[in-house]
């Protein structure tokens, strides 16, 4: 297996094609691949944090990993995230599963649940309507690494 960078438009082709429940993300701070016998089987995309209160400067999201089912792909993925934030001198990651989601790969890479988050309704309010992108009505878990 080997990690490339990817620019955000690969990573978002390769999310709408394969990932079984979100949308691509519409925007990152960068993106990465990987490759098996040249060929792309998944990708992780990471960004500003989504929510406001955690978005501090030194903290980056992991806002969307996608594989085809490649053994060992996802884990690789977030070891790669993780190594490079670390390299870029954030001090904290931050990233989402549904609750249902077992969180393996997260484990694998050193990552903690340290939140389990209610359904909501949704993103959308009055002063700022906006259309579902797949995550309303479902439980989940927030999962943190943190760097010296």
């Amino acid at each position: 297996m080997e990690i490339v960078p990817l620019s955000l438009k690969q990573a978002q082709g390769f999310v709408a094609q394969h990932h079984r429940h979100n949308k691509p993300p519409v925007g990152h701070k960068f993106s990465l691949g990987v490759m098996v016998d040249g060929a792309l089987v998944g990708v992780a995309v990471a960004g500003r944090p989504v929510a406001r209160a955690l978005d501090d400067g030194r903290t980056l999201e992991v806002t969307r990993t996608c594989t085809d089912g490649t053994p060992n792909a996802n884990s690789k993925l977030y070891g790669a995230v993780t190594r490079a934030a670390k390299a870029m001198g954030y001090k904290r990651l931050v990233t989402y599963t549904q609750a249902d989601e077992t969180g393996a790969s997260l484990r694998a890479s050193g990552w903690k649940a340290q939140a389990a988050l209610a359904p909501r309704a949704g993103w959308s309010c009055a002063s700022r309507p906006r259309n579902d992108i797949g995550s309303s009505n479902i439980a989940r878990v927030r999962w943190e690494i943190y760097f010296a």
